[in-house]
């Protein structure tokens, strides 16, 4: 059996009964390590786990599929996730390898970003679609997802941003020698989202009647959701680009219309309730 089973958010302990149990009794347990990322590391998830765990990168996930799937057809393979299983839709093509090859799976859900957004008091059925937000390079700097932004807005829904995690990525230098080089991870800020939301809306003024947001729109920036040290800020987008909630990992909301029970709820997340109100209501 291949089990793939979500970790939650926080620390080891987040981890559901159920998915502890097997990962005690698996043949072999992976831990991946490049879609998102926990609070402790691999040596304090053996320590609690009771047993070692093979951490796979992107190279083994993509490309080493049949390899994580050895012996499963009469063995038990666990594969762990941070957050919820299908939070990344390489863990989608997973499953599907798994049954193309025959093999029997069982998903372990748990807390993800998606529902842990709830958090900040704005309410999920008030969420439009989600986007990711890359980091931009000189000479690569998509801004797709602004439409679903401006969609989302329209409509006055709130859009959870999850902002980029560069894990093991190759530079440039060494893609064309035999052995590679990997640069220091990197995982965006909600400050450093913020500037590129500014940016992207510098270019596109004077292009469009509407924007799908201003630097006045009011935004809420979340770091280490699920921790002893998640931090929440409610702010405008031009003051988000200035504020460091410290070690990742940040997501970032753009408000769409606001619900009173919302924007009390905000207020707790501000340096001023009556600024907070009065931004609320542009």
């Amino acid at each position: 059996m291949f089990y793939v089973i979500g970790l939650g958010l926080g620390g080891a302990e987040d981890i559901t009964v159920r998915g502890f149990e097997i990962v005690k009794k698996a043949e072999r347990v992976y831990l991946e390590a490049y879609t998102s990322i926990l609070t402790v590391g691999k040596e304090e998830l053996e320590q609690f786990y009771g047993r070692s765990l093979i951490v796979a990168d992107r190279d083994l996930v993509e490309q080493g599929a049949d390899e994580i799937l050895q012996d499963a057809t009469s063995k038990d393979i666990a594969f762990l996730v941070v957050g919820d299983p299908f939070g990344a839709t390489t863990h989608t093509d997973l499953v599907l390898r798994a049954r193309e090859a025959g093999v029997s799976y069982k998903i372990i859900h748990n807390a993800s970003i998606m529902n842990a957004v709830g958090c900040c008091g704005l309410q999920l059925y008030n969420f439009g679609e989600t986007v990711s937000i890359p980091y931009w390079t000189e000479s690569w700097q998509p801004d797709s997802f602004y439409d679903k932004i401006f969609g989302n807005r329209r409509r006055g829904l709130h859009t959870l941003c999850l902002l980029d995690i560069r894990v093991k990525e190759p530079t440039l230098e060494s893609l064309t020698k035999k052995e590679k080089e990997y640069q220091p991870p990197h995982f965006m800020s909600v400050s450093e989202a913020a500037g590129q939301l500014l940016e992207i809306i510098r270019r596109k003024d004077g292009e469009y009647k509407e924007l799908a947001y201003t630097n006045s729109t009011l935004c809420v920036g979340l770091a280490r959701v699920g921790s002893d040290t998640q931090q929440i800020l409610a702010c405008t987008l031009q003051e988000m680009k200035d504020i460091h909630l410290g070690p990742p990992l940040h997501s970032l909301v753009i408000t769409g219309h606001l619900h009173p029970l919302e924007v009390e709820y905000l207020t707790q997340f501000s340096d001023s309730k009556e600024k907070l109100l009065l931004v609320a209501q542009t």
